[in-house]
């Protein structure tokens, strides 16, 4: 058996999954952990245009932004089994957000490029050990037959995120520079960091320390490459595309920066109400089928917006996000499906790091060395071909799921 790590030993068992509304103030709070780091993790996008006038950078190496703080984000889902292994959730969140907190603060205080890429580098690995920890105390918290809707909730975070962080940016702006402005976000991850620790509930469990022989069991499941590579296409859907619209808005179509920001911003409001109709799907028709309806379409609307032009792109801007977000509530709900409980920090680390790094940092690299060579909206078109094509392998991801909270063993 994995050996359990020595500081999680003494510690009471975790608490019997209770009922949804029992569960809902813990879940808001953790929500709201998730929103200041997600928006820690987009808050460049916005920003980009002002950035690269003040750096002097071109497209790619604007995506390059993206690349290094994904590296981070990769780095950290993958030790996060080994840390979530070594204390309990609880703490790895309050260490997560703490970190974010001071890893902002040092990209707003970087004189050069060097500074920037290794803040960047820190905020990946700072919002990554979140994820594996956050996902395992929702669900500690609610029976398996209520994930989906508990998972949606959780997923409003970066769907207020990404509605919330241009129209952060633009109000900012108007008063403090950009750094200033990375400043107060990183004082606000930490003063929620320490009101966590002071009255916050999450697990008080550790995960399993991953050795070869649990790395190897989950890495032999069909189910998990299946799930790496639909996270994949799922986040480049999202936060990949996002990353660079606002670029791709200004340079290609000529908008003002207020204009592409607030176009950005406003493009997310319907996805708030996605996300709870995405989880409420995921329970109803299943993981499967969402997902593969969510490709589909979604993928039309990827290929729109690098073909459209004028009214036609402002509603493709509007309506990809919303059939995108859907993705994740199923997407979740089946990942923490296809392992036992204690087993789902391991399954998440072991899915996840390649799939954020390919949708949240190469894609937004590769979006970069199109625009560079005036292909911009062809690299929308690849994109999008290849989320419709993808639709096709839903049809091998796991099947009828198991309502326990043991998951499949």
């Amino acid at each position: 058996m994995p050996k359990q790590a020595k500081p999680c030993h003494g510690l009471q068992e975790h608490e019997k999954p209770g009922d949804f509304r029992s569960a809902l103030a813990p879940i808001l709070l953790l929500t709201a952990i998730f929103f200041v780091n997600f928006v820690a993790r987009i808050i460049m996008a916005p920003l980009l245009p002002v950035i690269r006038g003040d750096l002097k950078l071109d497209l790619s190496g604007a995506g390059r932004f993206f690349l290094v703080l994904s590296c981070g984000y990769f780095l950290a889902l993958l030790g996060s089994g080994h840390l979530a292994g070594r204390m309990p959730h609880r703490r790895v969140i309050v260490l997560s957000c703490a970190g974010v907190g001071l890893a902002l603060t040092v990209i707003a205080r970087a004189s050069n490029l060097i500074g920037i890429y290794g803040g960047l580098l820190a905020l990946g690995f700072a919002a990554g050990i979140y994820l594996p920890s956050g996902i395992a105390s929702i669900t500690d918290r609610v029976a398996a037959r209520h994930w989906g809707k508990a998972l949606a909730i959780h997923e409003l975070a970066p769907n207020a995120a990404f509605l919330l962080a241009p129209l952060m940016v633009e109000a900012a702006l108007g008063v403090v520079d950009w750094r200033m402005g990375l400043m107060v976000l990183g004082g606000a991850a930490l003063a929620l960091a320490g009101f966590f620790q002071w009255r916050g509930r999450g697990a008080d469990y550790c995960g399993e320390i991953p050795d070869r022989r649990v790395m190897a069991e989950i890495a032999a499941k069909p189910a998990a490459w299946l799930m790496m590579l639909s996270f994949g296409i799922g986040i480049s859907g999202t936060l990949g595309l996002y990353s660079m619209l606002p670029l791709f808005l200004v340079g290609d179509h000529g908008m003002e920066r207020q204009w592409a920001n607030g176009l950005l911003a406003f493009s997310r409001v319907g996805s708030l109400a996605a996300a709870g109709f995405g989880g409420w799907a995921a329970d109803r028709f299943g993981p499967r089928s969402t997902i593969r309806v969510v490709f589909l379409l979604s993928g039309v609307l990827i290929m729109a917006l690098g073909v459209l032009r004028g009214p036609s792109l402002v509603a493709a801007v509007f309506c990809q996000p919303v059939l995108a977000v859907c993705f994740f509530p199923a997407g979740f709900s089946l990942l923490s499906r296809i392992s036992t409980r204690r087993r789902q920090n391991i399954t998440i680390a072991v899915t996840i790091p390649m799939a954020f790094l390919i949708g949240g940092g190469i894609i937004p690299l590769f979006l970069g060395w199109m625009g560079d060579a005036g292909l911009f909206g062809r690299a929308f078109v690849l994109i999008g071909l290849t989320t419709t094509l993808a639709s096709t392998a839903t049809f091998w991801l796991p099947g009828p799921e198991v309502d326990t909270p043991e998951g499949i063993a």
